[in-house]
């Protein structure tokens, strides 16, 4: 915002912009050209012509128990040169799932900056206004959000933060800012959000990527973060030598230090002690009801020392309690005492050893009459993953604002509210649900069958049943059990971990713990997740409460995950330890045939008349692409083989001394008799060529529609698309052929 403008001003205005060279390519910032009224505005550009307007919005303090912040990532087909919509609507509609990732992709790292307590609403929307097409800009949200709320003047905002995306050649060498092209041929996609000092957020998937090679990427990409930081608070100064910053404060809930304090007299060593060795009902009931004694005990004290002149009742002291308050000191004297134990004692809430994953079981087929199923339980987190497989006609198309794009495999996950023993209306998928789904499909995407290898059409749903922490992981788990029981002939398995950490800030010791419960995601440092196989990493996903992590850190993660994800993996291979040999009975049957260019026209028929008898007539599914690749998907073996026959013998030639059994399907009085060939083809039977020694007058006399014939191809002429025919009659049924037709022309 650029303040005090006025209108007979606002042309004249000056545009702040300055480029720098960030891993040997031109970055612009600018600001003062767009959004003049927003709080904050900013705008990142390349060389390529992309062009990304981030704003910040500060609005008014909301009542809640929350920070208000809300970030919106926008798609503009007009960016990319395209109309976009459908035929009857062409504005955008909902976001792309493309769009959502982006979006959480900003607002994991951008609201830890925030302090906890922050009740301004704030709104961050990023839109990518024009695309080379060529690379996706989304990332560069996240370094657009610092830069706008610098611009904004928020001082309790505790950046700047930027974000970067890397690949890897084939080489080894790292790539910043990839296009799809160079993301396409990488084994390493890797987005990593960070201070000039830590690491805060990271986004990643990995062609089974070693864990040195993960940490060299880690370390390119923070040079590169720090690079950012530097240039936006650059940018900032030389904005400053022209305009005046606004002087935003935010608003921060305010604490009750009386009772806090009182809520902290009250907790004993007797009461953190009843904490432990709890289930996570169990623990969050207790930690309910204590907060509802304390609330009582508190209000008794209270209104005991009430002087005369107040006219208060015990219940509306109580009422005026704020319960919320009670229950963040609580948390906090739980998540003292916790942090305590595991630093010094390396005990946690539940018992474990830092090192220790929950008790695994893993089962598969559990569901007979789908394609294949896998049901994985670590403690009590279970996911239910369930693979159904289709044909080519059931791939996805990705209609976003770049290519149009086809997908053979999505995972989707879903987070119904008795997982968690809850009551709320059953809603449309939320980004939770869809970045959890995602997390997982890249989990197992490096490990897929090729096309060519695996034809089919692949969707897998992960149910959450129960969760008790990391059901994302379970996901990935689950998935893996439910493709191997469907028949995929994946690579090599793939197993997932949360992993965790209390960090004490004041004496930089840490202790990382496997596979984190709930309670401990709820009072910990950092979630962190990772997907592997025996050989190498295959996704990951990370976010902390924490002002970041360091490379130690990142190293011990990496190294306690292999142990655990071992662990878990060894467990699963109990239930079954490779793909099945063989698909379900249920599973749709594909076969494949290439069909030559110049046959083509003979296949599909005029019209498509032949093709779509084929799927009529099998009750199959053909799908045959500009290639030349042909898929018939069929329910069973037996009617996906008798179509692909069908299709064979249209590519076949007919010639000269074929021999066929063939339909009458037209009758030509005078001339002869066209005869079905039972492949796409038809041929004629000459009035002279019935086998008859007399001459026949009329084809009526020796032949009728619907009679089935035994031919002889005799003559072939292809510049005329004709074939000659001749009735094979054997010698000794001559006579009696003739009679018969003739008895059968007298009747009609």
């Amino acid at each position: 915002m650029i303040l005090g403008l006025k209108d007979k001003d606002a042309i004249s205005r000056q545009i702040v912009e300055k480029t720098y060279e960030i891993a040997g390519k031109k970055i612009t910032f600018e600001s003062g050209r767009l959004a003049l009224f927003a709080q904050g505005s900013a705008v990142i550009r390349d060389e390529n012509g992309n062009f990304l307007l981030t704003t910040a919005g500060i609005g008014q303090p909301k009542s809640g128990d929350f920070f208000p912040l809300t970030v919106e990532y926008q798609e503009k087909y007009y960016a990319s040169g395209k109309i976009g919509g459908n035929r009857f609507q062409k504005r955008e509609g909902r976001p792309s799932e493309a769009a959502i990732l982006n979006s959480r992709l900003i607002d994991r790292p951008i609201r830890p900056m925030f302090p906890k307590n922050t009740r301004t609403e704030v709104q961050i929307i990023s839109t990518i206004m024009s695309s080379s097409g060529a690379s996706d800009f989304g990332f560069f949200g996240i370094t657009g959000a610092s830069l706008s709320l610098m611009l904004a003047g928020v001082n309790d905002f505790e950046g700047p933060i930027a974000g970067v995306r890397i690949a890897a050649d084939e080489a080894g060498n790292f790539i910043f800012d990839p296009t799809f092209e160079e993301l396409e041929k990488s084994h390493l996609d890797l987005t990593v959000a960070g201070t000039a000092e830590t690491i805060t957020m990271v986004e990643s998937q990995g062609h089974e990527v070693d864990n040195d090679l993960m940490i060299r990427a880690f370390e390119f990409a923070h040079k590169i973060i720090v690079e950012l930081c530097h240039a936006q608070s650059d940018f900032v100064a030389e904005y400053q030598k022209i305009y005046e910053l606004p002087k935003v404060e935010l608003s921060l809930a305010e604490e009750d230090t009386e009772l806090i304090e009182m809520t902290k007299n009250l907790v004993s060593r007797e009461i953190l002690d009843a904490f432990y060795g709890l289930g996570k009902t169990e623990f969050y009931d207790k930690y309910n009801e204590t907060v509802a004694n304390f609330a009582n005990i508190i209000a008794a004290k209270k209104f005991e020392n009430l002087n005369g002149n107040e006219t208060i009742s015990l219940e509306e002291m109580l009422e005026k309690i704020d319960q919320n308050a009670i229950a963040d000191a609580l948390k906090d004297a739980i998540k003292t005492d916790m942090r305590a134990r595991v630093l010094e004692q390396k005990i946690r809430l539940d018992g474990r050893a830092p090192n220790e994953v929950r008790p695994v079981r893993a089962s598969v087929g559990l569901l007979p009459h789908t394609h294949g199923s896998g049901l994985f339980e670590r403690g009590v987190t279970q996911v239910l993953s369930v693979t159904t497989l289709g044909g080519p006609s059931d791939i996805q198309i990705v209609d976003d604002m770049y290519e149009e794009d086809l997908k053979r495999y999505v995972h989707h996950y879903n987070f119904p509210p008795f997982s968690v023993g809850e009551v709320r209306p059953l809603r449309g998928v939320g980004r939770r649900e869809v970045g959890h789904g995602r997390l997982a499909e890249k989990a197992l995407e490096p490990v897929l069958p090729s096309e060519s290898e695996f034809p089919y059409m692949i969707r897998v749903v992960s149910e959450t049943t129960t969760c008790n922490g990391s059901s994302s992981m379970a996901s990935v788990c689950g998935s893996t059990m439910s493709l191997m029981d469907a028949g995929v002939p994946i690579k090599a398995m793939v197993a997932g971990v949360a992993m965790g950490m209390i960090f004490d800030e004041e004496t930089g010791k840490f202790v990382i713990l496997s596979d984190i419960q709930a309670q401990e995601d709820f009072l910990g440092d950092m979630d962190f997740k990772v997907a592997r196989t025996e050989k190498g990493i295959t996704a990951l996903q990370m976010d902390c409460k924490i002002s970041g992590l360091t490379m130690e850190v990142i190293r011990s993660v990496f190294d306690q995950s292999v142990e655990a994800i071992s662990y878990i993996m060894g467990e699963m291979k109990k239930s079954l330890d490779a793909p099945r040999p063989e698909l379900s009975p249920y599973a749709p049957f594909l076969l494949a045939i290439f069909v030559p260019e110049d046959k083509m026209r003979e296949v599909i028929g005029k019209g498509g008349e032949t093709i779509q008898g084929i799927e009529k007539n099998f009750g199959v599914e053909v799908d045959l692409q500009d290639d030349g690749h042909c898929t018939i998907t069929a329910k069973t073996q037996e009617t996906g083989q008798k179509a692909l026959d069908f299709i064979k013998n249209i590519l076949k030639d007919i010639e000269v001394g074929d021999e066929y059994e063939g339909k009458i399907i037209k009758i030509l009085d005078t001339v002869g008799a066209i005869v079905e060939l039972g492949k796409g083809k038809e041929g004629m039977i000459h009035i002279s060529k019935f086998g008859v020694k007399e001459r026949v007058a009329n084809v009526n006399d020796v032949a009728k529609v619907g009679e089935i014939v035994k031919v002889r191809v005799y003559k072939v002429e292809k510049d005329k698309n004709r074939i000659g025919l001749e009735k094979i009659v054997p010698e000794g049924e001559k006579t009696e052929k003739i009679e018969n037709s003739k008895q059968t022309t007298e009747t009609v």
